[in-house]
């Protein structure tokens, strides 16, 4: 039987360096939640995201969000068949185990919310239809830094929907002399078949029951709770953010090959959890503040047990 192992390791030979961006998806995955990435075009945001489906077989679908882009275009529509002369149900991309959006904050809000049944309730809704998604299931998102142009804030509740938010920076200076070596005379072609969506789903059952205990699971709800009322934040994360971080502590601890979850797990994980979770107010701009500061310092102000 193939372990998570194999797949973060033929993640790592694809994708050169990005080691927190790779422990993100398989986590991710583990978790069976969705994982946001945010960085820079160039950055291998998108070979990461089809590295894993490629790791992990089943069906993937690419969505590429433009501003045109309709609802129907994700979910599906309603055609008329002429032979038959009945209306009949068109699925669309987002009926597979994983979809990657990419560039999702380059679709207005209103395709956004196109995919928030799909991702909190596993299902989507075409006509008259309500249609489960296959399992296992997971959006892989990229995005563009906000301020780019033709992008668009996302909505507070996608945002929400997402396990993780990471930060996709650029690689170091060897990373970068690897990837010209490596690629620069041949394309990037993902390991295949490493694991089966048996295997995926096994996992997921096997992460639910990693041990967290009640000093590590209180620290993740103070984690969360420290965020209400800080400075410089607006409105605080909310309790899907300490569900996120106790699924997510488990899911760590099990890729480490642990059967308990630790308070490290929750303070590492915090600022990916946290970061997209947590809005801020005018304040931060004026004083020139940045958001993963103010995060680092309330999570350093909850003692961990």
């Amino acid at each position: 039987m193939s372990t998570p192992h194999e797949v973060r390791d033929a993640l790592a030979r694809t994708i050169v360096g990005q080691r927190e961006v790779v422990d993100a998806l398989v986590m991710g995955l583990l978790a069976d939640g969705h994982v946001l990435l945010e960085g820079m075009p160039g950055v291998a945001k998108t070979l990461a995201c089809r590295a894993l489906a490629a790791a992990v077989g089943g069906i993937f679908k690419r969505v590429q969000f433009t501003p045109d882009l309709l609802p129907s275009d994700i979910i599906g529509t309603r055609v008329f068949d002429q032979r038959s002369g009945e209306f009949v149900t068109v699925r669309g991309p987002l009926f597979a185990n994983i979809v990657l959006a990419d560039e999702i904050n380059r679709a207005p809000a209103k395709v956004q919310s196109a995919l928030l049944e799909g991702m909190q309730e596993r299902r989507a809704t075409i006509g008259p239809d309500t249609l489960p998604l296959p399992r296992p299931f997971a959006v892989l998102a990229t995005m563009n830094p906000f301020d780019a142009d033709g992008t668009y804030a996302l909505p507070l509740a996608q945002l929400d929907r997402f396990l993780l938010n990471v930060r996709v920076g650029y690689p170091s200076r060897e990373d970068e002399r690897s990837i010209v070596d490596r690629f620069s005379a041949a394309t990037a072609e993902p390991e295949r078949d490493i694991a089966t969506l048996a295997d995926v789903e096994r996992w997921q059952v096997e992460v639910r029951a990693v041990h967290l205990n009640d000093r590590v699971r209180d620290y993740a709800v103070d984690l969360v709770r420290a965020t209400r009322g800080a400075r410089y934040v607006a409105s605080g994360a909310s309790p899907r953010a300490a569900l996120a971080l106790a699924i997510l502590a488990r899911a760590r601890a099990y890729l480490d090959g642990r059967s308990f979850a630790v308070p490290d797990d929750v303070r590492e994980l915090a600022p990916g959890v946290l970061r997209h979770r947590v809005a801020f107010d005018y304040r931060l701009a004026i004083d020139g503040g940045d958001g993963d500061t103010v995060l680092a310092e309330i999570v350093a102000s909850v003692p961990a047990p």
